[in-house]
Order: C-alpha cells, then structure tokens, then sequence
C-alpha cells in the first residue's frame, strides 16, 4: 500500500483536510464556525480516508478521489467568495489555500491510480491471452 506514489498524495491530502478542523482561516475565526465549512471539509476527509484505505478497489478509489477534489473546488470557490467579499475586514492565512492543494494531491493520485488500473489490465490481457494459446 505505501509503495505506491498515489498513496502518499491521498495521505498528505488527508492531512491537510483533517487540518482544516483545527486551523484558522482568519485572524480569530475557525473553518468550523460556520457549519456548511465544517459539512464541507468532514465530508472531503472522509472521502480521502475512504480513497486512502480502499487500495484494493482501484476503481472506487479514483472516482472517491476524484469526487473529494470535486467538493474540494467547490469549497475553495466557496472560500474565495468569502475571501472577495470579506477581505477588508479579515486578514486571511494561508491556510485558505489547503483545498486548492488538497485538488491538486486528488488529481496526481486519481492519474496514479488509473496508470496502475491500466497495468493491471494490460497484464492480465497478456495472461489470458497466454492461457488462450496452449
């Protein structure tokens, strides 16, 4: 499980969603002080622990990934939203910016777990075709 690239991307993805349950957004104000945020970054985690754990099921676990990244846009817009309308008042961190990298570690791992179902399947085409011939 831990050999593989895609497995790392889903583990540093994890970990920067789970941060987001404990970190600031802006000087003094939580992500999880407002509910639709915390909806929103439990589900990502959950996604991503489901994807991380789920290796045998390459399949289920790149469309898990790729359905986290999708929810991890549509908080980051939503974050940016907040961002545009809100910026004279809050100084916000940087720690706004995790589900845009929490996207980008789904996309490498999504791409990752495809490559490897491509392998698979390839490999066992050339074992059945093997099978076939004697």
């Amino acid at each position: 499980m831990w050999q593989r690239i895609q497995t790392l991307y889903l583990f540093i993805s994890t970990v920067l969603s789970v941060l987001m349950l404990f970190l600031e957004k802006a000087d003094g104000v939580t992500f999880t002080s407002y509910v639709p945020y915390l909806v929103l970054i439990i589900i990502i985690s959950l996604l991503n622990i489901l994807a991380l754990t789920t290796w045998k099921f390459r399949v289920f676990q790149m469309r898990t990934s790729n359905l986290s990244a999708i929810i991890s846009v549509a908080l980051q817009a939503w974050l940016a939203v907040d961002y545009f309308t809100t910026h004279d008042v809050l100084i916000f961190h940087v720690t706004v910016l995790f589900p845009l990298a929490v996207v980008v570690l789904n996309i490498l791992a999504s791409r990752n777990i495809f490559a490897d179902e491509l392998l698979v399947q390839s490999a066992s085409r050339l074992r059945s075709s093997k099978r076939r011939k004697k």
